[in-house]
């Protein structure tokens, strides 16, 4: 290859969470978790963090147990934390792509925790998503997620819609739910 032309390989990894997602936004919810635990299944919990982080954040919207989501939310954020936290997570190329998910992994905890009725940890998490919000990028996903924690502080100090209630708003991002990123 010539000098200047070097180029990242592809994550192969990430390539197929990215087509999982594709499969659930297009509203096939039971096949995409089931793919994804297939996925789960080849990466295993010691596998790469980034890849872990990534799946089990997308892996959680899957469920249909707000146990089962906060579980798997929760198993992305300690692997987003195992890859931050390293002595050598500097030299990992995904530390800035899990660095860039705390925000979003913060509020969907804060989101588990809230339909849990753990109003509490929810406002905890929703404090954490606030302060990673301030270092995202400007640019549209920035926006969205701050809109989402807004809409989620209305909701927990009783000026919005609940998210289990009749106002839910059907898909994914639902009230508080931060807008995904193609992995």
């Amino acid at each position: 290859m010539a000098k200047g032309q070097e180029q990242a390989a592809p994550d192969a990894v990430l390539t197929r969470i990215g087509q999982v997602a594709m499969l659930h936004h297009a509203g096939d919810r039971e096949e995409a978790r089931h793919r994804y635990l297939a996925l789960w299944a080849e990466i295993g919990e010691r596998g790469d963090p980034l890849h872990r982080c990534t799946l089990a954040h997308y892996l959680a919207d899957t469920q249909d147990d707000p146990a089962e989501e906060l579980a798997w939310d929760l198993r992305a954020l300690a692997a987003a934390e195992e890859l931050t936290e390293d002595r050598l997570a500097d030299r990992h190329e995904g530390t800035p792509a899990a660095r860039a998910l705390y925000p979003s992994l913060h509020l969907d905890l804060a989101a588990d925790y809230d339909r849990l009725g753990h109003h509490e940890a929810a406002r905890v998490h929703l404090r954490r998503a606030r302060t990673a919000a301030e270092a995202l990028a400007p640019g549209r996903y920035g926006e969205d997620v701050r809109a989402s924690i807004d809409r989620l502080e209305l909701r927990l100090d009783g000026a919005g819609p609940r998210a289990d209630g009749p106002d839910r708003p059907d898909g994914p991002e639902g009230w508080g739910r931060p807008p995904r990123q193609r992995p």
